[in-house]
């Protein structure tokens, strides 16, 4: 509060001279008043802006309530896999569960996606199994085919920090120049936003007006490093200024307002004008990884209260229950449903015949050179 108190003074008191021509702070301020927090839904399910509540149907909010509840089932059966030496490296989702599904429910069946490693409940919203999901985490080839004629429209989650920017930009820059009226999703973290690839890729996405949908999912964290100490800019949104592309942030533990700004900025691109960033403020309510990580290292008890409180779960709860559209019973029934589910897929994924040197190297190229078509056939005489 000092800080910014120090800050407004400083704007109202400035005057300028030869030696201070311009306002450093004022700019500053400036670009952090130009993105408020977009909000429907406050902390405890109640409607603060009536004009922004979507025009969505019972069925509807009831379905996105269900992939909610999906989405905690799989972080939860996920991290008792992970103990149990069934999956290799994964990125849990609790609390991030309305700006991944809220989002997701927005991209069409059409639509490419091109998700990062914390993405996998998106990319099964999108029509990949649940096993290729767990299949991707065990490393193996079978996580990254979805349909040889290309059912689902999804690239395999990246596992390199911010590449997935440029490859979505790519893909996105083919679909205009093909004359699709389809529109490409891509997904980050906020620490992610620190990586040239993003820049690089925002500068392209601009510069070309492709129909592409950045999803910034800021839930405070860079693995362990706090956002304050990995960037200066106030949000993460304003990032998009320099590539001339519009952007908002919204309260990613909001699903109404998070869908309400994901369709607007779909529309947009899908209407040709361009590329739109969305920063949903959410937050990682677990580990940044099933690899050793221990986020009571480097948070606070007071961190993890303070947004248990705003647990989109609860929030969409209590906002269907009041116009009875939810009930616990109902709750508990899918829970024991989704868990069955996802068990079974589980299992799917651990029936696989192990991966072999020779499905690897097939897998690199659309069309592989002679010198790995060497390979293949040389592994696939050894049986390896």
């Amino acid at each position: 509060m000092k800080e910014n108190s120090n800050m407004d003074q400083n704007i109202d008191e400035f005057k300028p001279t030869a030696n201070q021509p311009v306002n450093y702070q004022a700019l500053l301020k400036g670009l952090q008043d130009l993105y408020p927090m977009i909000q429907v839904l406050d902390k405890d399910g109640k409607v603060v802006e009536e004009d922004l509540v979507p025009d969505l149907s019972d069925e509807q909010l009831i379905k996105l309530m269900e992939k909610m509840v999906f989405t905690r089932c799989l972080y939860e059966e996920t991290m008792t896999f992970s103990k149990q030496g069934r999956l290799g490296f994964y990125a849990p989702t609790l609390g991030q569960e309305a700006s991944k599904m809220a989002s997701a429910m927005v991209i069409d069946k059409e639509d490419w996606l091109y998700g990062a490693y914390r993405d996998i409940p998106q990319l099964i919203s999108h029509g990949a199994t649940i096993a290729q999901g767990f299949n991707w985490s065990r490393g193996h080839v079978h996580g990254g085919s979805y349909g040889s004629q290309g059912e689902v429209k999804a690239m395999v989650p990246q596992i390199i920090i911010g590449a997935q920017i440029i490859q979505a930009c790519g893909n996105a820059l083919g679909q205009k120049l093909n004359g699709e009226k389809q529109v490409t999703f891509t997904y980050i973290g906020d620490g992610g936003t620190s990586q040239g690839d993003f820049y690089e890729g925002l500068n392209f996405a601009g510069c070309y007006q492709v129909p592409l949908v950045v999803i910034v999912q800021n839930n405070g964290y860079a693995i362990s490093t706090p956002r304050k100490l990995a960037t200066r800019a106030q949000t993460l949104a304003q990032k998009a200024a320099a590539a001339g592309i519009p952007s908002v942030q919204v309260d990613g533990m909001d699903p109404l307002a998070t869908y309400i700004v994901t369709k607007q900025a779909r529309d947009w691109a899908a209407a040709g004008k361009g590329p739109v960033l969305i920063e949903t403020m959410t937050n990682r309510m677990g580990p940044h990884s099933t690899a050793g990580d221990d986020p009571s290292r480097y948070r606070d008890k007071t961190s993890f209260e303070y947004w248990k409180e705003r647990d989109p779960l609860k929030r969409f709860r209590n906002y269907l229950s009041e116009r009875d559209l939810w009930s616990h019973e109902h709750e508990e029934q899918i829970k024991k449903e989704y868990v069955k589910e996802i068990e079974r897929e589980m299992e799917e994924a651990e029936s696989q015949p192990d991966m072999t040197i020779a499905e690897s190297l097939e897998w690199m190229y659309a069309d592989p050179p002679a010198h790995i078509l060497e390979q293949i056939e040389k592994y696939q005489e050894k049986g390896v």
